[in-house]
């Protein structure tokens, strides 16, 4: 637990855990309407690629940016996408924090992570599907400008390497 949010005597500071930080602030260029341009890897070869919107609103003091995620109507596996998130930064813990849901699966994604300059590293783990068990998931966010920010998501391969499984490029509506 963060200094911040602990009393002289080891309790918890509820009121040091309810302000709204710089960190906090670090999430308004995301706030606002964004076009989505999604590229995911399946397998080798070319990405599938997919456009829709994302509909990101700051809530409950600026705390937490909510996503709302809206896919284009498409061929494919995922002919209706809708998606919802919340990222926001955890005092007590000093990470940022990001849980995902969408219509593609039943997984509830979590992930926790840190900023350095422009772009947050936040790192999960998810079921595996085909072998049981949970792997491993990198996302990382950067903010290009006000307009512009790119999430990259990154699984182990087959060969246990890192590879890459989605890009989003996000550009201000």
């Amino acid at each position: 637990m963060s200094e911040a949010t602990q009393t002289e005597h080891g309790q918890c500071d509820f009121e040091a855990m309810s302000r709204t930080t710089e960190a906090h602030e670090k999430l308004k260029p995301f706030e606002g309407t964004f076009k989505a341009v999604v590229k995911m890897w399946m397998g080798p070869g070319e990405p599938m690629v997919s456009t829709g919107t994302i509909i990101n609103t700051l809530e409950l003091d600026g705390k937490f940016l909510h996503q709302h995620y809206t896919g284009d109507p498409s061929e494919g596996p995922f002919p209706n996408f809708q998606g919802r998130g919340y990222w926001g930064y955890n005092t007590a813990i000093d990470k940022y924090e990001g849980v995902w849901i969408d219509s593609a699966s039943t997984i509830m994604q979590t992930e926790q992570g840190d900023l350095d300059g422009d772009t947050w590293t936040m790192l999960g783990e998810m079921p595996d599907q085909m072998k049981g068990g949970t792997v491993s998931k990198k996302s990382v966010i950067t903010l290009i400008d006000n307009d512009h920010h790119s999430m990259e998501m990154y699984f182990p391969g087959p060969d246990g390497n890192e590879c890459k499984g989605m890009e989003i490029q996000y550009t201000r509506a």
